[in-house]
């Protein structure tokens, strides 16, 4: 049936839509109950002549994530194409809605849509659209869209073959269209889209596309059913299979059964030297077990935990060999050369803990630079006294429960890394070391700081509590060591709890010695040399040192000669095997390959480090400053200099807070202390820069004061302070140079700089017995009370003492030189 000729050319009440998009040929159920929809249905049945059907417009309505759906329809949230249907049924009434069957029979495009400001009607003139169509696609796109259904219809779960029979009585390309739209498991959005477009070839092309994508979804969700389907079916054969093996098992007698491993579990519970509350859980722990299905997930759970239990230590060994001294000495010698002071300490230490008989309260942390041998302490230590190593870097760990553990009703529950180590030393009095203690990092879920209070705590940790073991456990027995870098990350409270043994570094001495006894026989090895195959002299090996290292420790120094050892071995191996005719083994001894100071270069590239050319001569203004980093001690150079300007000082190269006050007080003594300069300098007409290189690395700490009042006396006075003169320390308003921290570091640092001659605080005299003497003896110390005792060495200068009645300073003294700037 057609449209109602009545209707043409009027307003058609419209039907909104919310989920749901008919098509022309197609019959839907619908429920109205929105009062709109009940006035547009009222409204049709009034212009309806008697005896003929009910028609009105139906169309799509946009709905928002946040629309009410039983608000009213508003007249933007229409799609512009619907379609006209025919009410075939009306079952209901106003007051409980209406349940309609409606059939599509027209697209149409509605114009002018309007809305009844007293009624909220929304009604629109409509322009039929017919559907354009090419015969000569007519019948490709009519084979290809029922071909692509048959291939659609083998995915879908019933009616197969019934519904593969109607897609081929179906010749009417149009309605084909219409039918697969109406059926499509898509979105509503993408049925009006296919719905709006005009030509039927087009239309019918996108659907075939659509169907292809539908059909590729229904494929994947197929084969993951079937694998699905597999697998359960496989569960249940295995069970199956499982339950007839045990059964087969037990006929024979040649298995065990869960019985008897329950019966080994109790037996290994009461012959371990458990304390009896731990055997008393491990005991209520296998009775759970029994009374479960062998098939429970938690069963699992309950037999890692009684394995942890029954592996841990429970007591010392009785073979652990008391600690003999004398061999713990020797052995430290043997693989660490130097470090004597540190060697003495570690010694004292294990001879108390003999004769206490235990570590408790001892806890040692070795802080130096990377590659000082912290670490191969560790093992020496464990050798020294003939205990198991274990080792846990902490690096990375930023969860407490890396350290306590979770707790067991976690999925992936495990015990912490103290009580894994303990599990993996086999004993309970291992030497355990907790690498890297300085980088430990908080995060959100918790502070592995805090949780390494108990661990290293004497006075807790004879009774340690791991979230996974549950039980207390004896951490006393255990000889803790640490390392770190500095102090400076570890928190107040953990550092409390250990003992510091400071590894400030090797002299150069001491690293020739153990790069050639040490570093370049083990780098041979490795290399597939031979001690006759080449020959490196002292004298390289000093110049690898000095200029392709410049470290605190020996790490780099360690892969500079494995450089050297590769270029000798392809130098080696390029030797021809025969010479006349005569293999090179019964031939005349070969010399050793030798290397040459100027093969250096070659081999390491441009030396990474050279201070001689800036130690050679400096201008006025430029000073020799000394710094501590992590890494070891450094020199750095303070330059000053002065411009017409209005009386301003700037600072650069990344200065802190403190290194900018100690350039301002430094500014400010110059002027009280030097009345000459004052006179002469009109320090309102000119600008002072102060620049610490290297600009881009961060900069901070009172020990640069000395330096900064050097460099802008020298700049004022225009006489130049020897590079090889470095200096440290604090400075006040009142000229006194205070006392700085890491001393020892610093002279390291400007011994392998090639300082001759450094200047430090009085009260840092102390800190000099730590220097080694072949340092000591290489170089000259100035001690400094006040900053006169700064410029005297450095540019002959004689500051003017105070008065003490006026508190004025004085002049300067007969035959030094005056100011520079004018």
């Amino acid at each position: 049936m057609g449209i109602n000729s009545n209707l043409d050319q009027t307003s058609w009440p419209i039907l909104a839509l919310r989920n749901l998009v008919l098509v022309p040929g197609m019959t839907v159920p619908i429920r109205v109950g929105r009062l709109q929809s009940m006035l547009a249905l009222k409204r049709a049945q009034e212009m309806t002549s008697t005896g003929s059907p009910t028609q009105l417009v139906v169309t799509l309505q946009r709905l928002g994530p946040d629309d009410d759906q039983s608000a009213l329809v508003k007249v933007e949230s229409l799609h512009q194409i619907g379609v006209i249907c025919e009410i075939e049924k009306t079952k209901g009434s106003e007051t409980d809605g209406y349940q309609l069957l409606i059939k599509g029979l027209e697209r149409v495009r509605l114009l002018n849509i309007s809305e009844n400001a007293a009624t909220h009607l929304l009604e629109a003139e409509v322009e039929v659209l017919a559907d354009k169509s090419e015969a000569n696609d007519y019948a490709r796109l009519l084979t290809t869209m029922k071909e692509a259904a048959r291939e659609l219809v083998q995915y879908l779960p019933n009616g197969q073959d019934q519904i593969a029979s109607l897609i081929e009585e179906i010749q009417d390309l149009r309605f084909l269209t219409y039918a697969t739209i109406a059926n499509l498991d898509i979105s509503v959005e993408e049925k009006q889209r296919l719905l709006e477009i005009d030509s039927l070839a087009d239309r019918a092309s996108n659907v075939i596309e659509v169907m292809a994508k539908v059909r590729s979804e229904l494929q994947v969700k197929s084969e993951i059913r079937d694998k699905l389907h597999s697998k359960l079916g496989k569960s249940q054969r295995d069970a199956i299979l499982r339950e007839q093996m045990k059964a087969i098992r037990e006929e024979l007698g040649d298995e065990r059964s869960d019985s008897d491993r329950l019966d080994d579990y109790r037996e290994k519970i009461s012959k371990s030297k458990m304390p009896e509350e731990t055997r008393k859980i491990a005991l209520d722990e296998l009775k759970r077990l029994e009374s479960m299905n062998s098939q429970s997930p938690e069963t699992h759970v309950i037999r890692n935990y009684l394995d942890l239990l029954l592996a841990l230590p429970w007591a010392v060994d009785d073979s652990t060999p008391p600690i003999d001294i004398a061999r713990a000495r020797e052995s430290l010698d043997r693989d660490h050369y130097g470090l004597d002071k540190v060697k003495k300490r570690i010694v004292e230490h294990l001879a108390t803990i003999k004769l206490r008989g235990g570590s408790r309260g001892m806890i040692l942390l070795l802080v130096g630079p990377p590659g000082v041998g912290k670490t191969s302490l560790g093992t020496s230590i464990a050798s020294a006294i003939g205990r198991k190593f274990v080792r846990a870097a902490l690096g990375v760990v930023r969860d407490d429960a890396e350290i306590r553990g979770h707790r067991r009703t976690y999925v992936g529950a495990m015990a912490g890394r103290i009580i894994q180590g303990i599990k993996r030393a086999g004993v309970m009095n291992p030497v355990f070391m907790l690498d890297e203690i300085d980088k430990l990092s908080r995060g959100f879920s918790g502070d592995p700081a805090s949780a390494l209070l108990e661990v290293l705590d004497p006075e807790q940790n004879h009774a340690f509590h791991d979230h996974y073991l549950d039980v207390p456990y004896d951490l006393s027995k255990v000889l803790f060591i640490a390392t770190a870098n500095s102090l400076e990350g570890i928190p107040g409270p953990l550092l409390d709890r250990m003992e510091v043994i400071d590894l400030s570094g090797y002299t150069s001495l001491e690293k020739l010695h153990i790069a050639r006894h040490h570093l370049l026989p083990k780098q041979l090895e490795e290399h597939g040399l031979k001690a006759t195959d080449v020959a490196i002299s002292d004298e390289i090996l000093t110049l690898v040192i000095g200029r392709y290292t410049r470290e605190a420790g020996v790490r780099t120094l360690q892969r500079q000669i494995a450089a050297l050892c590769r270029s000798l071995a392809a130098r080696v191996a390029e030797r021809p095997a025969v010479l006349n005719d005569t293999p090179v083994a019964d031939a005349l001894p070969i010399a050793p390959i030798a290397v040459a100071v100027d093969d250096l270069d070659e081999i390491f590239g441009q030396g990474r480090v050279d201070h001689e050319e800036a130690l050679s001569s400096a201008p006025a203004g430029v000073v020799t400053g000394l710094a501590w980093t992590p890494v070891g001690g450094e020199i750095l150079f303070v330059e000053a200099t002065s411009m017409p300007g209005n009386g301003k000082l700037v600072l650069t190269g990344q200065l802190g807070d403190v290194m900018k006050e100690s350039a301002q007080i430094a500014l400010t003594l110059i002027r009280s202390r030097l009345p000459q300069i004052v006179q002469a300098i009109d320090f309102d007409k000119r600008d002072f820069h102060i620049h610490v290189p290297a600009g881009a690395i961060p900069k901070d700490g009172p020990s640069a004061g000395v330096a900064m009042v050097t460099a802008l006396t020298s700049l004022m006075t225009g006489k130049p302070v020897s590079p090889k003169i470095a200096m440290t320390g604090e400075i006040t308003l009142r000229g006194k140079v205070t006392p700085v921290g890491g001393v020892k570091e610093k002279i390291m640092g400007a011994h392998r700089a090639g300082v001759t001659h450094v200047i430090i605080p009085r009260k840092n005299e102390r800190d000099l017995k730590e220097v080694p003497e072949e340092i000591k003896k290489s170089m000259t110390f100035t001690l400094a009370d006040d900053i006169s005792d700064v410029l005297r060495p450095c540019i002959g200068l004689e500051l003017p003492p105070q008065d003490p009645t006026t508190g004025l300073w004085g002049v300067f003294q007969a035959g030094t030189s005056g100011p520079h700037l004018t």
